[in-house]
């Protein structure tokens, strides 16, 4: 079992406050990181983890240094599926095409979660355009069972405790059902809820304005 217990409303409480300083908070999730996601396979592989996600902590701390006016997911590492665009990353939809042939904006979704103080953990593993196929991907519960569907990388990096915020997409049970096999809380909003824009369909009959979901909030 590789699971451990990660709260966004503790870790927002505590960042938030100043109880525990936020290079002090990237450090202890990098630590985690790189003791688990080798084992797990949560992640899109990145090269300049360390180095980027101390000069967005950087930029957050210096944009709100009063406890007071800082926002709710101020220092938050949020994972997000590859299927959904972000600045500064190339997104691949679990597939081997060039990803040139399938950049786009960043998704209203992810500039929304920045504007709350969020730090982008990196690209979480999907199944190829959240369809079918094989990934690395393994069950933070037992690594010979299945993490679940295409969100399965958000839903394990959760369960891992590697971030206590994923995003994922759900077409028909993308989010509901890693969450379910992972163990931890994975949320389906209403229809329109959440903008879609910056996504990558698995097809657009399929796909509706629900695909876009907020998945995964607490580890145990």
């Amino acid at each position: 079992m590789y699971l451990n217990r990660s709260s966004l409303v503790e870790d927002s409480d505590l960042l938030r406050s100043g109880k525990i300083e936020l290079h002090e908070y990237i450090e202890k999730y990098l630590e985690r990181l790189e003791q688990i996601e080798p084992i797990i396979q949560a992640f899109v592989a990145q090269d300049d983890l360390r180095s980027r996600l101390n000069q967005e902590a950087v930029k957050v701390k210096s944009t709100y240094p009063n406890p007071k006016d800082r926002p709710p997911l101020y220092g938050i590492p949020v994972g997000i599926k590859d299927l959904i665009h972000v600045s500064g990353f190339l997104t691949r939809a679990g597939s081997n095409l060039p990803p040139q042939i399938i950049t786009g904006e960043e998704a209203s979704i992810v500039s929304d979660l920045r504007a709350q103080g969020a730090l982008i953990a990196g690209k979480t593993a999907t199944e190829e355009f959240a369809y079918q196929g094989v990934i690395p991907t393994r069950n933070p519960h037992n690594i010979n069972h299945s993490p679940g569907g295409s969100s399965a990388g958000s839903a394990a990096s959760v369960a891992a405790g590697i971030c206590p915020l994923a995003i994922g997409t759900q077409t028909l049970r993308s989010v509901i059902a890693p969450a379910s096999y992972c163990g931890v809380v994975g949320y389906k909003p209403s229809y329109a809820r959440i903008p879609i824009t910056g996504t990558i369909f698995c097809s657009s009959s399929k796909s509706t304005e629900a695909e876009l979901l907020q998945a995964n909030i607490t580890a145990n």
